[in-house]
């Protein structure tokens, strides 16, 4: 398939899906689902397909998804898995690649936090963020808190 205005016929040809973005409950064994109501969600994936990458999709998907003004009664939070990213397509090195996911999803207000989960302690450089609606409780933002080290109140 040629670049260019060939790609974008072939996509309205064909209807190819050249993205998504899942936002769910977290999975019932997972200690984000013990805060115990519906409060918490994770972001579980944005994908891409590579040759439809750096057009600005991504941004469109998380535009989509955050446009949602329920989200702000939610704590949302994404893990980054280093040993899943592309790294070999992007030409990046890991820590570029690294800081190009925290920019892309600083940009919808998700911070970098401190956590103990097994899974992102085991590199460095994975990551762990959390978007915290403006509308959460106190109470839920503790307990979230505290869950991040698997404290279970």
């Amino acid at each position: 398939m040629e670049k260019g205005g060939n790609m974008a016929l072939a996509l309205l040809n064909h209807k190819i899906i050249v993205g998504f973005a899942v936002l769910d409950a977290p999975d019932a064994e997972d200690r984000w689902a013990r805060i115990g109501k519906p409060v918490v969600m994770e972001l579980k994936a944005v994908e891409v397909l590579r040759e439809f990458r750096n057009h600005g999709i991504a941004r469109h998907l998380l535009d989509h998804l955050f446009s949602d003004p329920e989200l702000n009664k939610k704590i949302i939070y994404l893990t980054a898995y280093s040993w899943i990213w592309d790294l070999d397509f992007s030409g990046l090195p890991i820590e570029s690649y690294r800081n190009m996911l925290c920019s892309l999803y600083a940009g919808y207000g998700f911070f970098e936090l401190p956590t103990n989960e097994s899974n992102i302690c085991l590199k460095p450089e994975n990551i762990f963020m959390v978007r915290m609606g403006r509308d959460v409780s106190k109470r839920d933002q503790e307990n979230f808190k505290w869950l991040r080290f698997g404290v279970f109140l």
